[in-house]
């Protein structure tokens, strides 16, 4: 339980920082995305607004660049003034039939003139008034009828782009990494007085279990000589009697489930034919689901086998059919399937009931917990038989379940 315990908490714990990362890492790669495309466009926009070119810059450049003229309107102030020589472009023109009328490739040296007629023919068909087509970032815009196409090679932008996507996921990868290890090691510190308190816990129940046996035995024997002189028709007795046998069970099954769910519980694995074991346990139900008028089924694929403690798996059946038989309606159904599943076996044990409250299913395997308490006193149960249920089952590495398809019925299952 508390391995269990501890790696839920390590893996939420890194589930969470990974969930904090992705998150940071995407809105910073998507701002930086943003940021490129942003400056491209700006750029572009420039060009757009001078037929294709970048306004010469003439001894003024520098009083306009102090009053954020036409670069600094359209680019952001961190826009080196050098942008105009530093930038790689060409422009297209095509009549308003799609024909390449004109090609500018001078201030480009990776791209020809066939190229640049490949470019522009592929995006006049498809569409669209910029994006990107390979690494160039494009603009269309009609002049005067004609559609002129501006690429900026983007080159550079997407390659550092690229860059800081690629060492944003390494260092984030090699963050989670870290996380994972101190989380990992702190969480035998975290779950140390957690695990302490449980193992106390456990040593309680055995100890007490075994301490309350003496004085019960000790009552059951004076009871007898009591019977002896007064006769076995005193009804003090007789419940004195009763309750004994009561508290000796409780005290017997509290022990038991304290045994199954330590760390490794000694199981007593063998082979033995499971179909048998399921069909013989069920007959024992039969005549107690005839007595209470409840129709009892019992449909077992033959020659099923398992490896496991024999004696547990009978008691696991015997659990299920009895919660079956106690918190079934007058005149229910019960019916008890087991069938192969690939390489697990599947046991379900189904009841008809008046109601079944589905938000407490998951309750259903906890400790003294009963979903009907107004029959505690008619059933006569200690709300203890499912959990002793779900630990026979985690000790043989299974898992069980409960559902209710209608509210008007409960369904068992356990995949062993």
């Amino acid at each position: 339980m508390i391995k269990k315990l501890r790696h839920k908490f390590i893996a939420i714990s890194v589930l969470s920082v990974f969930v904090v990362l992705a998150v940071i890492m995407s809105a910073i790669n998507i701002l930086n995305y943003s940021h490129v495309v942003r400056d491209s466009d700006a750029v572009l926009n420039v060009l757009a607004e001078n037929n294709g070119q970048f306004p010469k810059p003439d001894g003024g450049f520098k009083r306009k660049a102090r009053n954020r003229d036409w670069l600094f309107d359209e680019l952001s102030a961190e826009q080196s003034p050098e942008l105009a020589y530093e930038s790689r472009y060409f422009t297209v023109r095509l009549s308003s039939d799609g024909n390449v009328t004109s090609v500018d490739t001078g201030r480009i040296a990776a791209v020809d003139t066939d190229t640049a007629r490949e470019y522009a023919e592929k995006l006049w068909d498809s569409g669209g008034g910029s994006g990107f087509v390979s690494h160039y970032r494009y603009l269309k815009k009609d002049d005067c009828g004609d559609t002129v196409i501006i690429f900026l090679d983007c080159r550079g932008r997407i390659s550092s782009f690229r860059s800081f996507f690629l060492y944003s996921i390494i260092v984030s990868m090699a963050g989670m990494i870290a996380v994972a290890a101190l989380v990992v090691l702190l969480s035998r510190m975290v779950m140390k007085p957690v695990q302490e308190s449980y193992e106390k816990q456990k040593s309680f129940i055995t100890d007490a279990g075994h301490e309350i046996k003496t004085p019960l035995t000790i009552i059951d024997a004076d009871a007898t000589i009591l019977e002896m002189d007064c006769g076995e028709d005193n009804e003090w007795i007789q419940d004195i009697r009763a309750q004994t046998r009561r508290l000796t069970a409780l005290t017997k099954d509290l022990i038991y489930l304290s045994r199954m769910e330590e760390e490794k519980p000694q199981v007593q694995n063998i082979d033995f034919p499971l179909s048998d074991v399921i069909t013989e346990t069920a007959q024992s139900f039969q005549s107690l689901a005839k007595v209470q008028e409840k129709t009892f089924t019992v449909d077992v694929e033959p020659m099923l086998n398992l490896c496991g403690d024999e004696k547990a798996i009978t008691q696991l059946i015997s659990i299920l059919l009895d919660n079956a038989l106690k918190y079934s309606d007058e005149k229910g159904t019960i019916s008890l399937k087991a069938r192969s599943k690939g390489k697990n076996v599947c046991i379900e044990v189904f009841n008809t009931a008046e109601s079944v409250d589905t938000s407490q299913l998951g309750r259903l395997f906890d400790r003294f917990y009963r979903a009907d308490k107004s029959r505690n006193s008619q059933t006569g149960g200690y709300g203890i038989g499912l959990s002793i249920a779900k630990a026979v089952t985690e000790a043989h590495k299974g898992k069980i379940s409960a559902s209710s398809a209608d509210g008007k019925s409960l369904l068992i299952t356990v995949i062993l």
